[in-house]
């Protein structure tokens, strides 16, 4: 029997990864609509350093979604909670404080959804760890922005109930509790901007392969085996579909061997082909993958000792994350053109 591309566990995480970009857009917009609102000019200048964070975070979730590489659709009843939200949000009927319990509300369920996806990634596997990586920064400061809306809450719901302000002492409260936090999560605490360059998204896509690569050879299972090549195959078209069409050509003026890459990439196509029409459980299956292995490292190397200096010398910082934007849209376009014949 052919390989399949389709998993059901990945494709779950595809699935809550668009529910989490479901709510990271809601957020937002509850934000900016709350800022509008307070009159307080410390609270407002919190908030929108949280707004700024959360827009940031926005595009570190798209990194994240394209890097995994499943595309899912957010769940129905998630579409229908953010209707019913933003509808209640943008309405009379509840309080500021009220709002913002909303708001603290929605920041813990984003919280506990980024720290599910980090608990699945280490039973799925090791690849899925590598690719979601950037959100560990965004389950952090999701947690700090929980720590600050307690405050915010604190302090309009005293208001609301007493005209009056708080005793004084609460944001040096959040403060140790934030210290505390930094301190647990360490060195994830890492990412102040979304925008990463080519040369980090291609060594992303670089490590991630690699992962998949280690993990069919370190297993006879035969249904491991399909799960981990599947997300080669998916993996490996759109990283060259990408490279194709917005590396490549913009690396040529200066990189003399790359017609070199276009062509180990025909050769992996090719290679990808064959392997997907044969049985997972068949004898020479991981044989033909470890071929299609040496290839692609053969490939990496080349990329990462002669091309990437070639983008280094002749590409300044804001242009290489402009092709790593260019490269991110690549992908995801041609991934959803996967998901959609594979239904």
């Amino acid at each position: 029997m052919p390989v399949t591309l389709e998993d059901t566990k990945r494709q779950a995480i595809g699935t809550k990864l668009a529910d989490i970009k479901a709510l990271q857009n809601l957020l937002i917009s509850i934000e900016e609509m709350l800022l509008s609102a307070l009159t307080d000019s410390d609270l407002s200048d919190r908030l929108r350093n949280m707004l700024e964070d959360d827009r940031k975070n926005l595009g570190v979730l798209d990194t994240v979604i394209v890097q995994y590489g499943v595309k899912g659709q957010p769940k129905e009843t998630t579409e229908k909670m953010v209707g019913e939200i933003q509808k209640l949000m943008q309405g009379s009927e509840l309080t500021l404080f009220e709002k913002f319990a909303q708001l603290e509300l929605l920041k813990h369920k984003q919280t506990m959804s980024g720290l599910l996806i980090h608990k699945a990634a280490q039973v799925v596997g090791a690849d899925v760890e590598a690719a979601i990586t950037p959100l560990n920064t965004v389950n952090f400061e999701n947690r700090s922005h929980q720590e600050q809306l307690k405050a915010f809450l604190e302090i309009l719901g005293v208001r609301e109930l007493t005209g009056q302000n708080p005793d004084q002492g609460i944001w040096a409260r959040v403060q140790d509790a934030m210290a505390a936090l930094t301190g647990v999560a360490g060195s994830v605490i890492t990412r102040t901007k979304d925008d990463m360059n080519i040369l980090e998204i291609i060594r992303m896509d670089h490590t991630k392969v690699n992962t998949l690569f280690m993990q069919v050879q370190g297993t006879n299972d035969a249904a491991k085996i399909q799960e981990y090549f599947g997300q080669i195959f998916k993996d490996l078209s759109a990283h060259a579909q990408a490279e194709e069409e917005v590396v490549y050509p913009a690396i040529r003026s200066y990189y003399k061997r790359t017609e070199d890459l276009y062509s180990d990439q025909a050769e992996m196509k090719q290679m990808l082909t064959q392997i997907q029409s044969l049985s997972p459980s068949s004898p020479n299956f991981k044989e033909n993958v470890k071929r299609l292995m040496d290839a692609v490292m053969s490939h990496v190397r080349q990329e990462e000792n002669e091309m990437f200096p070639k983008i280094t010398e002749n590409f300044s910082e804001k242009q290489q994350e402009e092709m790593a934007t260019q490269f991110k849209t690549a992908k995801s376009k041609f991934q959803d053109k996967m998901a959609a014949n594979l239904k």
